[in-house]
């Protein structure tokens, strides 16, 4: 195979996709829509898993770079009642089984693995049409246009190749995360940064919780977890910090103020992330020349396992690939049968995940899913 795999996305998957096909000697192409890779911050702590992220990355021949960027100790984690009173308390015990990386120190793993313009930036993609048999044809929003034999969406939630394959479009789930930031928390709110501890902490009550886990420098990460519908953020004005910080706290009124301070006291302004989901069995006919990983392909609930899965896809799409160099559409497929049976799977589990952090049982429940009981 001459021709480059063409790839929508600069995520994760798309990254791992690209690396995987060019240790097996195969170019490929990326067309990203932000400008460059320091456009915005990448997100948080991410556990990598050794069932799905961390094959991954062997098959891309990165292990020794991931270690080298693994936070030690940030594996711990501990549940709190609303009070801040310490139910569960895991500390990290270095098996390696998840261990937590930065999502940035990741993606510029990948990113320094690929040769030079691999990745081209300021490409965001606005329509896609089929040319007939495998090749379509790209637009980009400077009029520009690609065209390509191998298509592969890895463009998130709001796939523009999606609509190639599936009528599917993201659902709200009824439930938002408040993502917050609070900095030099050791030093300006010791109470607070004892209370998260050296990972991941999660207070939970029915239909809410304060989850925060640590990163480096003193940062504490928080995500404040809400079964509201969709009309209660469309409410809130979050370009208003103060007024944003004061109506999502409010929630949590009698809450306990260590835990109340990862939202109030806050050093930005508070930003809403409603949490949208595909159909849990997602999938559609084989359609000749393109398909689909991540998000793009089998967007669900946060469980911990998107960024792991969506490296997965792009690792296994790869090998698929070069296994079949004379074959495409037989990689194809191979790799939609294998991604629609395993990502069904985890859907299922990312619901149970989310029900035994904000169920009717919580923190309860999460502790039983910890602890197996």
């Amino acid at each position: 195979m001459t021709a480059p795999v063409t790839i929508v996305g600069a995520g994760l998957g798309g990254l791992t996709l690209a690396r995987v096909l060019h240790v097996h000697g195969i170019p490929a192409t990326v067309y990203e829509a932000e400008p460059s890779a320091e456009a915005r911050t990448q997100g948080g702590q991410l556990d990598i898993h050794e069932n799905n992220g961390q094959p991954a990355l062997e098959a891309a021949g990165l292990t020794e770079e991931f270690r080298a960027i693994i936070h030690v100790g940030g594996a711990a984690s501990r549940v709190l009642d609303q009070h801040g009173k310490v139910l569960l308390d895991e500390p990290d015990d270095g098996d390696g089984g998840r261990p937590e990386v930065l999502r940035g120190d990741l993606r510029r793993i990948l990113l320094d693995s690929l040769p030079a313009g691999t990745v081209q930036w300021g490409r965001k993609l606005t329509g896609v049409r089929s040319l007939g048999g495998t090749r379509h044809e790209l637009t980009f929003a400077d009029d520009s246009t690609v065209t390509t034999e191998l298509l592969v969406g890895a463009d998130g939630a709001w796939s523009k190749v999606r609509p190639l394959l599936s009528d599917a479009q993201p659902w709200y789930s009824g439930y938002t995360f408040v993502e917050t930031y609070l900095h030099d928390a050791d030093e300006r709110h010791p109470a607070t940064a004892e209370a998260v501890g050296a990972g991941a902490m999660y207070a939970l009550a029915p239909g809410k919780g304060i989850c925060a886990h640590r990163e480096a420098g003193g940062i504490l990460h928080t995500y404040v977890e809400l079964h509201r519908p969709a009309d209660w953020v469309a409410a809130i004005d979050f370009t208003d910090a103060a007024a944003a910080k004061a109506r999502v706290a409010a929630e949590f009124d009698g809450w306990a103020p260590e835990l109340t301070a990862l939202i109030t006291e806050a050093g930005s302004a508070p930003v809403p992330r409603m949490i949208h989901a595909l159909p849990d069995a997602h999938r559609w006919d084989r359609v000749p020349g393109v398909t689909l990983i991540g998000d793009a392909a089998h967007l669900m609930p946060p469980s911990g396992e998107g960024a792991n899965l969506a490296m997965f896809d792009g690792a296994e799409l790869g090998k698929a690939i070069a296994a079949n160099p004379g074959d495409l559409e037989a990689a194809l497929a191979t790799h939609e049968a294998a991604m629609f049976a395993r990502s069904a799977a985890e859907a299922a589990d990312a619901h149970e995940i989310l029900e035994a952090c904000l169920g009717d049982r919580a923190p309860f429940s999460l502790i039983d899913f910890f602890t197996g009981g």
